[in-house]
């Protein structure tokens, strides 16, 4: 093969991969990304009629998962639960307010001694009808794959066949070839439960699913690389779950 071929070749895979790497365009890409990952406010179906008043109380976390428990806590998925009942048009009153007192009502709630609630019924609780809980049942990492293209072997067989100096620039320019492609998928479980503030009975409960992809994709070739990634966050997931399910709560007003 005559160097002036190899030479337009070369260029030729230059102009390709090179294709695959946007510099220019990283800082587009790198917002795009990123707005995958900001609040989506929810219009709920009933927000127009005021709802009674709740206290959300910190849930719990079922998942052992090191890598969910480092991101999400329950204190997170409250702060969730209080944003979103609020823009449901639900009376909340803020855990921040209660205090103290919030751990005694925790433990009264899921005792379900309604005797113990008694005495926190006046002043700020006086009006609480509910109390709301948001549990996160399931957080698994189920599938994982990657995949890629090391130019080494390409390199050194394009080398060995043309020889030379020709072969010698073309074994270079394909052994800097890297190409990868990984994805994970998430699988998170979230249960909302409802209790009488005044008996602590069971209103309702509901449970709903969401399924996320985590993914990356990277180039390198002759020095020039870049990625690409999807990063919508573990916690954004949470909090579209937590949407969910005040969706059902909403409905139930």
């Amino acid at each position: 093969m005559k160097p002036s071929k190899i030479g337009m070749l070369l260029l030729g895979l230059l102009a390709l991969l090179v294709g695959c790497v946007p510099a220019m365009q990283s800082s587009q890409h790198a917002n795009q990304i990123a707005d995958q990952a900001m609040y989506q406010p929810v219009q709920y179906s009933n927000s127009g009629r005021k709802g009674p008043t709740v206290i959300v109380l910190p849930g719990q976390i079922k998942s052992m998962n090191a890598t969910f428990r480092e991101k999400v806590t329950s204190n997170n998925i409250a702060d969730f639960g209080e944003l979103e009942l609020s823009n449901a048009n639900f009376g909340v009153l803020e855990r921040s307010d209660l205090g103290p007192l919030l751990d005694e009502v925790s433990l009264a709630v899921n005792m379900g001694d309604p005797t113990a609630l008694q005495k926190f019924k006046r002043g700020k609780f006086k009006s609480t009808k509910w109390f709301v809980t948001f549990d996160v049942l399931k957080a698994e990492k189920v599938a994982e794959a990657k995949s890629g293209l090391d130019g080494n072997v390409a390199g050194n067989i394009f080398g060995a066949l043309v020889g030379g100096r020709s072969g010698y620039v073309g074994d270079v320019a394909l052994s800097s070839t890297k190409l990868g492609d990984s994805a994970g998928v998430w699988i998170v479980g979230m249960r909302y439960k409802i209790v009488d503030a005044s008996t602590t009975e069971q209103v309702t409960t509901g449970y709903h699913e969401q399924k996320m992809e985590i993914g990356k994709k990277g180039t390198s070739f002759l020095g020039v690389s870049g990625s690409e990634g999807q990063m919508v966050t573990l916690d954004s997931l949470v909090q579209r779950l937590v949407q969910q399910c005040v969706g059902d709560i909403d409905r139930k007003k």
